[in-house]
């Protein structure tokens, strides 16, 4: 019972952090630090990702141009999928049935969205990505664990 106490309340805490940083404006401070990006043209140019700049290029440009709006609520959400993925490890780990009923969630909130998408365009690996997340699920639901009442 203590351990569940203290992992919901280091997860709300995270998120009280990360909107913190947000709200400080420590991800606008982080973007104009990017936005000199010579030093990562200096990295690229001394190991392999020399002939790679054209991407490098591109993502540099997607993430500098990004609303800090945006990159705020993607470091949230990114915060609060790490802490149900490590809750759910813990779970996991001990066995319980909870724990298994959340990978099963985890999993299946994922394929709505990818069937969205395809909708919006077709193309061969968004096919592959449904297919690949359908089989993943059906494989968990199959193979469910058995937990005696």
């Amino acid at each position: 019972m203590f351990e569940k106490a203290s992992i919901g309340i280091s997860g709300n805490c995270s998120l009280q952090i990360i909107y913190r940083l947000a709200a400080d404006g420590y991800f606008d401070r982080f973007i104009i630090d990017i936005k000199n990006y010579q030093n990562l043209e200096v990295f690229s140019e001394n190991y392999v990702l020399e002939g790679k700049s054209i991407i490098i290029d591109w993502l540099l440009n997607k993430v500098l141009n990004l609303n800090p709006r945006t990159l705020a609520f993607s470091g949230i959400g990114a915060g609060v999928y790490a802490i149900v993925t490590s809750i759910e490890a813990v779970g996991l780990w001990y066995e319980k049935r909870w724990a298994h009923v959340l990978v099963l969630g985890l999993v299946g909130i994922s394929i709505p969205p990818e069937i969205y998408e395809l909708i919006r365009g077709f193309s061969p690996i968004k096919i592959l990505i449904l297919l690949l997340n359908l089989a993943v699920f059906g494989y968990l639901l199959r193979n469910f664990p058995k937990h005696p009442k």
